[in-house]
């Protein structure tokens, strides 16, 4: 799963190159309608948990955990018609946007935006430089993106420990609309509930000491929202489906 997902063009922001830029909050969730999946980090899990199943996908590297967003490609079934996000937590890495977390060659933190976003103006909105030094509002978001960089490593070191264990199996979840229409997880993994329960006390107290046995339980207790996803799928067809005439 890319980084850079609903990104057009991430450049390093620059107190030069960008001098007179200025910066408005965003007021669609637009930008993300066509995605059907982001990345989460481990501290959100309970919010999520609430909302979206958590899955945990494999890329080329260890497995990280992702929010399901929506069953069918490039459809994100959280975000309406006029670009209005239907939940009560949002992913941060949706709220990220559009600043992103770069790294520097000695792996600094390196702060990207998107030039091609449209929070971005040089007249309208609030400056990201005052006098050559970054403004509060980009203060903000350079505490965000920080906390954001620092909790991806302790996310990345969940999904490697969970791949150590052999915990992590193919997802072979289900999620049917009322018309019989079925949809498979295909090329996620999710924890394997009967491999968990078999693990030994030393190991059942690491996680425990460390969060990660909450954090699975979460996981766990999020896939029960694959029904949720399909009740708003089917709501959406239904939506578009003509009215009859007589």
């Amino acid at each position: 799963m890319s980084d850079m997902i609903f990104y057009e063009r991430v450049v390093a922001l620059s107190d030069q190159a960008h001098a007179g830029l200025r910066v408005r909050p965003a007021t669609s969730f637009a930008y993300a309608a066509r995605t059907n999946s982001v990345p989460l980090l481990a501290g959100e899990f309970f919010d999520c948990a609430r909302e979206y199943p958590i899955v945990f996908a494999r890329g080329s590297g260890n497995p990280l955990p992702a929010a399901l967003l929506g069953l069918r490609e490039s459809e994100n079934l959280f975000v309406d018609a006029v670009g209005k996000w239907d939940a009560r937590y949002i992913p941060a890495f949706v709220r990220r946007y559009p600043f992103v977390p770069g790294k520097g060659p000695t792996g600094e933190l390196v702060v990207c935006i998107d030039e091609a976003s449209p929070c971005f103006d040089a007249t309208e909105g609030e400056a990201l430089f005052v006098g050559g030094k970054p403004s509060p509002q980009l203060e903000h978001a350079i505490k965000f993106l920080g906390e954001f960089h620092q909790a991806t490593a302790a996310t990345e070191g969940l999904g490697r420990r969970l791949d150590e264990l052999g915990l992590l199996r193919q997802a072979d979840s289900l999620a049917q609309l009322k018309d019989g229409t079925q949809f498979r997880l295909n090329g996620l993994s999710v924890v394997d509930e009967t491999r968990l329960r078999a693990l030994g006390a030393e190991v059942v107290q690491e996680l425990f000491a460390n969060g990660s046995l909450a954090a699975i339980y979460a996981h766990l207790m999020s896939l029960g929202n694959l029904g949720v996803l399909a009740d708003r799928l089917g709501r959406r067809e239904v939506g578009r489906k003509p009215l009859a005439t007589r």
